[in-house]
């Protein structure tokens, strides 16, 4: 099979993969190259693979959509983080995504701000 996991800017990775392991919202699963096509939403989590050569990989994934669709696999999220070992992935998501779940925070409050002010503004108007 071939996997591929996209992020809004970029291709994540592109592999030719013997197995897929991941997590939907009713728990994990397994895809294999015979198994039928498939569409599901995934949860945060781990996604595992192992390459045609025996190797096995992990990514980190925000929620996702997950599509096999004969011999492919695309995988579309918002954020992953891609290693090769559970520990060192597992610190380094909770570190990128700390940041990134921090900068979003501060962007929200300043967007509701500026609503705050758009309405202030449009009731004086009407004054």
């Amino acid at each position: 099979m071939k996997l591929k996991v996209i992020l809004p800017t970029k291709i994540l990775l592109e592999s030719e993969v013997s197995k897929v392991i991941a997590e939907a919202e009713n728990g994990s699963f397994c895809l294999l190259p015979r198994h039928i096509d498939f569409v599901t939403t995934l949860v945060p989590g781990i996604l595992a693979f192992v390459g045609v050569t025996g190797e096995e990989k992990f990514l980190a994934l925000d929620e996702g959509i997950l599509v096999k669709r004969g011999a492919e696999v695309l995988v579309s999220t918002q954020r992953a983080v891609q290693g090769n070992e559970l520990e060192i992935l597992q610190q380094t998501v909770e570190k990128q995504f700390r940041v990134l779940d921090e900068r979003e925070k501060m962007t929200r409050s300043v967007l509701a701000k500026l609503e705050i002010s758009s309405i202030r503004s449009f009731i004086n108007l009407g004054e």
